[in-house]
């Protein structure tokens, strides 16, 4: 005799409670494209996890200061018994809006292991920078 696992639900609003944590996030979860960014000497470093999406279905743009990150993880397949399905299916995006002083020109995109990563560089205006003082007489001091 075949013994089929099965999952309890006990709740009837757990699949509205988890589509809004999905979709609005919650301080212990958030949104389905969690991200960490950090600052290392002259450049800005942003990690989004996107387990499970293949390297073909990301799509990264930039408008003005805006980068917008697309994501697809495809329908599960019909033909399969699922006992659980809580990874959030379907084309799913985040923006993230980055300040002036970020070379937007200069971004590096890299994916591995499930984890989208941006280099970005402080622009060159936004650096510090010595100001040379000059020497001459162009103001004279008046005694009165």
């Amino acid at each position: 005799m075949l013994i089929r696992p099965t999952l309890m639900r006990t709740d009837p609003f757990r699949d509205h409670d988890r589509f809004a944590q999905q979709v609005l996030g919650t301080a212990a979860r958030p949104t389905v494209m969690p991200m960490d960014a950090w600052r290392e000497g002259e450049e800005i470093f942003v990690e989004f996890d996107l387990p499970g999406i293949s390297q073909d279905s990301l799509d990264l743009d930039i408008e003005r200061n805006v980068v917008t990150v697309r994501a697809e993880r495809p329908d599960v397949d019909p033909s399969r018994d699922m006992l659980a399905a809580e990874r959030p299916r379907g084309v799913f995006s985040r923006q993230l809006v980055l300040g002036e002083n970020l070379d937007t020109d200069k971004i590096d995109a890299s994916y591995d292991g499930g984890i989208l990563r941006l280099r970005i560089p402080v622009a060159e205006r936004a650096k510090p920078r010595k100001i040379k003082i000059g020497h001459g007489d162009s103001h004279q001091v008046i005694n009165a």
